[in-house]
């Protein structure tokens, strides 16, 4: 027989229980403190600001940028029909 016996039989290991006081109950702990807040609310200031638009909007008048608009969809025309004239295969 291989089993190994205790010399202390009645030994248990807990902790002891401690009653908690009425006072400890009702007290409210404030954890976080004026100058907490403040930095919590600064780093939040920053972080919203650093993630603003970067580059300011373009002070291009409203008729220069139609004019822009017009261009792009010209070209957009322009590259369509040069497709459309260029052979298509069709392997199957």
């Amino acid at each position: 027989m291989n089993d190994t016996v205790t010399t202390e039989p009645g030994r248990r290991y807990r902790q002891p229980q401690h009653p908690v006081d009425d006072k400890q109950q009702q007290r409210v702990v404030r954890r976080v403190g004026v100058i907490d807040r403040i930095a919590l609310h600064l780093g939040v200031a920053l972080i919203t600001w650093s993630r603003r638009p970067r580059h300011p909007r373009s002070s291009l008048s409203v008729a220069a940028r139609a004019e822009h608009q017009l261009a792009r969809e010209r070209l957009a025309q322009a590259r369509a029909r040069e497709e459309q004239n260029y052979p298509r295969f069709i392997i199957r």
